[in-house]
């Protein structure tokens, strides 16, 4: 980009007009630098033994970056105005690569949880054959080709150059940053689907709710949910939602009240914000229940079928539970535990 380039700066950018005000360049830097303790705070916080995940990849990836652009604001901002492989940088290139970054983040979370959702339900009965390690190269190879598309579709628009080498003539002292459509329309389609779910089995979610007791289970303290066993595919699915719900709800609730309240407001958040690990996993919680709905037949009782989600144990919603070393109960075999 010529905005870029150090023969081209000397010209069309002198020091003196791209140079920003130090409250934008701080408060970015002050937002990443909170952002990114959060990320690997999320990633340090999760379970470690869960299986391998396009999702878990990327999120990991997610990390790094926001950990790249953090550096290099941050060496930026400490040095203001130096030449690196004939390249000169300012203090306007800490909002330059906000706004590559924010403009990338935006036009990924379709493809992204796209291929999430195709990876759940494929892998979340066991039916793929492919060895761990071949898995895992998959994986990478999808994460490093996705982040490269979303790249090259950003810098290589016209548009969108024009529109940043523009704004850097006319508005140096300003710092536009976008708000992401894809995060908005997927937000709105989240919250209608969990609010279509819960009116649906409005009635078993209540009766579970009043059922649920606390009791102790391998040293942990987990809730305990009346559940009467009915092999009619009709009720299965149904109860099977229920529980589905009650367990992402049980984990996410804050996250959903929260995207209703900024949806309610109106809000839009630059999409550097918005893409973050936090919210990679309330969605990827979300996918593994929807893939676990479409995918209710095929889903093999193993151990290793339970290590999917790092936040949310889905392993009792279809199992019932034996109560051998909770509290006693008066009809065993007759209850479900969601951890």
């Amino acid at each position: 980009m010529a905005a870029i380039l150090c023969e081209n700066c000397s010209g069309q950018y002198p020091y003196t007009q791209v140079s920003q005000p130090l409250e934008i360049s701080c408060m970015l830097l002050l937002i990443m630098l909170g952002k990114v303790f959060l990320d690997f705070f999320m990633l340090q916080v999760k379970q470690k033994k869960v299986k391998a995940s396009f999702m878990g990849y990327f999120c990991v990836s997610l990390a790094l970056l926001d950990f790249i652009l953090l550096m290099s604001i941050s060496f930026i901002f400490y040095f203001e105005d130096f030449a690196l492989w004939g390249v000169r940088f300012t203090k306007y290139h800490i909002c330059l690569f906000t706004q590559i970054i924010s403009l990338t983040y935006g036009i990924l979370h379709y493809p992204v949880y796209l291929v999430a959702g195709l990876d759940y339900y494929m892998t979340i009965a066991q039916t793929s054959q492919i060895p761990k390690r071949g898995q895992r190269l998959l994986y990478v190879c999808a994460v490093v080709v996705i982040w490269i598309s979303g790249f090259f579709c950003i810098l290589k628009v016209p548009a969108i150059c024009e529109e940043l080498e523009i704004q850097s003539r006319f508005s140096p002292y300003q710092c536009p940053l976008y708000a992401s459509v894809q995060s908005y329309s997927v937000s709105c389609a989240m919250v209608l689907l969990i609010g279509m779910a819960v009116l649906a089995c409005q009635k078993e979610v209540t009766t579970m709710l009043l059922s649920v007791r606390v009791v102790s289970f391998a040293s942990q303290p987990v809730l305990m949910f009346s559940n009467v066993s009915n092999n009619n595919s009709t009720c299965f699915k149904w109860q099977l939602l229920t529980r589905l719900l009650i367990c992402f709800l049980g984990t996410w609730a804050p996250f959903v009240l929260l995207q209703i309240i900024i949806l309610f407001l109106g809000a839009r958040i630059p999409a550097y914000m918005e893409m973050n690990v936090p919210w990679l996993y309330f969605i990827n919680s979300f996918l593994i229940a929807v893939a676990y709905w479409c995918r209710r037949h095929d889903v093999e009782l193993t151990e290793e079928m339970w290590s999917t989600d790092p936040f949310v144990s889905w392993k009792f919603c279809f199992m019932p539970f034996n109560n051998e070393n909770t509290e006693p109960s008066d009809k065993p075999g007759r209850v479900i535990v969601i951890c």
